[in-house]
């Protein structure tokens, strides 16, 4: 009998019980599945930075959900924050933009555009959609993530299995996310280590 997917809701409910040390992904195996648990930390490379680009707007509102800016395909976008060791990063920033699903940017407000700070936990989770790509970029999500008093990472993430990832001169596959569809939406996941935290 084949298992059924789940909802976005029901996946991330068993994800917030667990802790980052449990729950840390491995950002080189695409196959993995969505939520593995892995022995331990040891050897985990920080996150690499990515461009900022040209369409960052600073002092973003405090907000997790980004479905009340448009429509477009659902998609839950969670991780977490943790140090090189695996240590949950509590109230680290994580500040996420993206395209909408016609590929365009808001430049003069906030549509998808916010910001929210990490758990005691080190989780974050954004309600959001799937962007559209546009002229020579693939599918993707700009972020910066800083831990308290630490310095600002700024980097991309990415969807596997697009097109246009190897003709996008910016991508890294590095910053795949790993995205699994679910009865509702998707759900997306991407734990991001920063080294001086």
């Amino acid at each position: 009998m084949k298992k059924e997917p789940g909802t976005r809701r029901s996946i991330l409910q068993g994800w917030l019980a667990a802790t980052a040390a449990g729950l840390l992904l491995p950002r080189q195996s695409a196959q993995a599945q969505l939520l593995p648990s892995t022995p331990s930390c040891d050897g985990v490379a920080p996150t690499i930075a990515g461009t900022e680009g040209p369409f960052y707007t600073p002092r973003t509102p405090q907000k997790a959900n980004f479905r009340e800016d448009g429509t477009g395909e659902p998609l839950t976008l969670a991780g977490f924050v943790v140090t090189r060791d695996c240590k949950p990063i509590a109230n680290a920033l994580v500040d996420l933009w993206h395209a909408d699903a016609e590929g365009e940017y808001d430049n003069e407000g906030y549509r998808m555009r916010g910001h929210q700070l990490t758990d005691a936990q080190g989780r974050y989770v954004f309600e959001t959609i799937v962007p559209a790509p546009y002229e020579r970029r693939t599918r993707h999500y700009h972020v910066k993530v800083q831990a308290p008093e630490g310095r600002m990472l700024t980097t991309q993430l990415y969807f596997p299995g697009e097109n246009r990832n190897e003709s996008d001169f910016l991508f890294n596959p590095l910053l795949l996310m790993r995205v699994e569809k679910v009865d509702d939406g998707k759900i997306g996941r991407f734990d991001f280590v920063l080294s001086d935290a």
